[in-house]
């Protein structure tokens, strides 16, 4: 067996142990979502619990996170193993909507979350110019 073969056969089996990694992270990541759709369905819909709106918006962010995760698995998967970069930057959005959500006490910081979000605006347009876009 040459180094060549080899040197294949190990990135066949990384392959297929990474393949398996995120099936099963994108098992968890479904339990935690419908998890997460019980606790909103549950805030929303039970007579007599009442919660603070920030925390039924917090779910609501969260809840789309674990669907953006999912949903990168998946893209994951149908383009031939690539992560494509504007799914990373759409969770980094949200996630820093989330952030500006549950800490909002300080306006100097809430600013700057809201510079990193328009910065993360930017970075996306750029992705999705015709230079950047993978053929």
């Amino acid at each position: 067996m040459t180094i060549t073969s080899k040197m294949t056969l190990i990135s066949k089996m990384l392959q297929w142990v990474l393949n398996l990694s995120l099936i099963g992270l994108a098992l968890i990541l479904i339990m935690f979502l419908g998890k997460e759709t019980y606790h909103l369905a549950f805030t929303l819909f039970v007579p007599g619990v009442t919660q603070s709106s920030y925390i039924l918006i917090e779910g609501i962010v969260i809840y789309f996170l674990y669907f953006e995760f999912i949903a990168l698995i998946v893209k994951y998967f149908q383009t031939g193993y690539h992560f494509p970069l504007r799914y990373f930057i759409y969770i980094g959005i949200t996630a820093i909507i989330r952030l500006i959500i549950v800490d909002h006490d300080n306006p100097i910081s809430t600013l700057v979350y809201s510079g990193a979000i328009l910065l993360l605006v930017f970075t996306l347009y750029l992705a999705n110019t015709e230079k950047l876009k993978r053929q």
